[in-house]
């Protein structure tokens, strides 16, 4: 089961696509994390799906969001995806042990062996503030994350 909101989220540290090291709460404190799980790198929907943070990242970044992606993938192969796509956010991969990061957000797929379409927004103290999953297939709608940045904001 997803860790639900208003939950402190789980800490981890991974390496991105560059091998450098993405631990969540370097940003505790500065900035709130968008924390995009998807399934595989290379695959339609998940291109898609990135592809839309992309072309909409001055969203986040006018809300102070940092954008981190997130799958089993071998940094390797999403250091490949990432230039072929012109990501310029982080994608850390939680390769080994094999998805351990996606296993303490409840969102790990065991029959398919990855993680699902999961979206957590983590506010600067490390709440867990908005989240949303769509079901194996289905894309994430850009709508959820609009709704998700206005969580952020103050009433």
């Amino acid at each position: 089961m997803a860790l639900e909101n208003e939950t402190l989220a789980p800490d981890f540290e991974l390496v991105n696509q560059y091998g450098e090291r993405i631990q969540l709460s370097q940003y505790r404190g500065d900035k709130s994390v968008a924390l995009v799980f998807f399934p595989l790198a290379f695959s339609g929907i998940c291109s898609g799906e990135l592809c839309e943070l992309r072309d909409n990242l001055s969203l986040f970044a006018d809300a102070g969001v940092e954008v981190i992606g997130i799958s089993v993938d071998s940094r390797h192969a999403l250091r490949a995806w990432g230039e072929q796509e012109g990501y310029t956010f982080s994608l850390v991969a939680d390769f080994w042990p094999h998805g351990a990061v996606a296993k303490e957000y409840g969102v790990f797929l065991d029959a398919r062996g990855f993680s699902n379409r999961a979206t957590f927004l983590i506010d600067p103290r490390g709440i867990i503030r908005a989240s949303f999953i769509t079901e194996p297939g289905e894309p994430r709608s850009f709508s959820a994350y609009q709704a998700a940045l206005a969580e952020l904001q103050p009433a």
